[in-house]
């Protein structure tokens, strides 16, 4: 996960990137949750809703592994 990408010669750290995806999906999951009004079985929304963050953003993660050169080679 440690590197970057290149997007005309600006680097971008890959965490960067991961994070914001995250973050993205995270706002979808979360309206989605709320239209079905689903907090309501859920004792605390910010804990949830920051565990979601982070699990998401784990996913990626390993997800954004796969793709880079460095699985190939291990």
């Amino acid at each position: 996960m440690i590197g970057e990408w290149v997007i005309d010669g600006v680097f971008i750290p890959r965490v960067l990137v991961v994070l914001l995806l995250a973050f993205v999906v995270s706002l979808v999951l979360r309206r989605t949750l709320r239209f079905f009004n689903a907090y309501r079985f859920i004792w605390h929304a910010g804990l949830f809703d920051t565990a979601v963050f982070v699990v998401i953003a784990w996913l990626i993660a390993e997800a954004a592994i796969g793709v880079t050169s460095y699985a190939i080679a291990s």
